[in-house]
């Protein structure tokens, strides 16, 4: 067992912008297992100090090439390709074009909702700018966000980017930046995938629309839905959260159960990948490297020499159970990998592993859940997972498990 850690934050996977990931120094690109955070870039050059500013975030949003640290004193901290701090901020998202940030004057004061260009170093004055007529006040806590896994524990609870704290539009990292959303849907949480859309309705109903052709949105077939169209697969089951990934769909039931649909050629789903079946009969040694581009999809079919046991388009929700019968608590979806924390604050990832993004030390992708072993053995209770579309974020406490 490895020396015990600090609780606060974690990372794992792809880091080859040197956006803050983990504490190990090198040159590598990519973490292939948990290491506490640490940003260097703070304007603090105390050590300690710096160290006492990751135990202050209370919200990551990673890109591509790029992470949003968000602390409670209202500091957004940039690290990777886009560098820079912004002060007054409650909220962000961030695409690899643009970042949206909520922010305000002062306590009681109204709101905006600001673009800013994802340029190298973030300066001079947003795209786009969107003042909200109702006073704010908001806190946030550690991981409270959309993707962190469903709702946190302060007042923002209800309207955490992309919803905004009034009906009838929600915000989006890519133009155009202000969506219109029927208040009818009372929408506790909306996620935005790489083309789709999830929304989960105020009795615990399950929306989506946006491109389909992958499954993703969970209607049984692959046409596109221009307006939110309920899940019928999932009508009478009150869910808690929901998650998206880059082409695949998730959600969480307020027993703890788990549905997963859409794309599955990386084994995201946690279903029998093809990819994954013929990568394992390979010779030891291969790169292993095949197409990610959803282009190079190919449903297995009966007669094509193998079972039609493979699945590489789930077109609407399946159960998926954890091993032990474990309960879900949180969930968090990459472009390709998928995250979950379970209700005894266990750590389980699956799918695309290339850059470590699962936390098990290896490169190995996997279409069945695997428990991250770190958090369990330095004895760290695991309380949000936040998933960057090639890294994971993690936020872990001592003493419950």
């Amino acid at each position: 067992m490895e020396g015990q850690r600090r609780p606060g934050w974690f990372g794992f996977g792809f880091r080859g912008f040197g956006q803050a990931l983990g504490s190990e120094r090198g040159l590598r690109s990519s973490l292939l297992g948990p290491e506490p955070l640490v940003l260097e870039d703070t304007g603090r050059r105390d050590p300690e100090k710096a160290q006492a500013s990751v135990t202050d975030v209370c919200q990551v949003r990673p890109s591509w090439s790029f992470t949003g640290f968000l602390t409670r004193d209202g500091c957004l901290v940039l690290t990777g390709s886009v560098n820079g701090q912004l002060s007054r901020c409650r909220d962000l998202l961030v695409s690899e074009q643009h970042l949206v940030v909520l922010r305000m004057e002062a306590e009681g004061t109204p709101a905006e909702v600001q673009a800013w260009a994802a340029a190298p170093e973030l300066q001079g004055e947003p795209l786009w700018t969107q003042q909200l007529l109702q006073p704010g006040g908001w806190k946030k806590e550690p991981g409270s966000g959309d993707q962190a896994g469903g709702p946190g524990k302060g007042p923002l609870d209800s309207a955490l980017l992309p919803l905004v704290p009034e009906p009838g539009w929600y915000v989006s990292p890519r133009q155009p930046f202000s969506q219109t959303l029927s208040p009818e849907l009372k929408a506790r949480q909306l996620v935005l995938g790489a083309e789709h859309v999830l929304l989960l309705g105020g009795m615990g109903q399950v929306y989506t629309w946006g491109t389909g052709r992958l499954g993703q949105l969970g209607h049984g077939g692959l046409e596109a839905e221009l307006e939110p169209r309920q899940v019928e697969a999932l009508q009478g089951l009150a869910m808690g959260q929901v998650a998206a990934g880059g082409w695949h769909s998730l959600c969480v039931s307020e027993a703890g159960d788990l549905y997963v649909w859409g794309w599955n050629e990386s084994g995201q789903l946690a279903l029998p990948s093809r990819a994954i079946a013929e990568r394992e009969k390979t010779v030891a040694g291969a790169s292993g490297l095949y197409s990610c581009s959803p282009e190079a999809k190919i449903p297995a079919k009966d007669g094509d020499g193998d079972p039609a046991q493979f699945i590489s388009i789930q077109a609407f929700p399946a159960l998926l159970d954890l091993p032990g019968g474990s309960e879900v608590s949180k969930a968090s979806c990459g472009s390709r990998h998928t995250a979950v924390v379970t209700r005894v604050g266990e750590l389980y990832t699956w799918g695309w592993g290339k850059y470590g993004q699962l936390g098990h030390k290896n490169t190995v992708n996997l279409d069945r859940p695997q428990r991250v072993d770190y958090f369990t053995d330095n004895l760290l209770h695991v309380e949000a997972v936040i998933c960057g579309p090639w890294n994971t974020y993690v936020y872990a406490v001592k003493g419950k498990i």
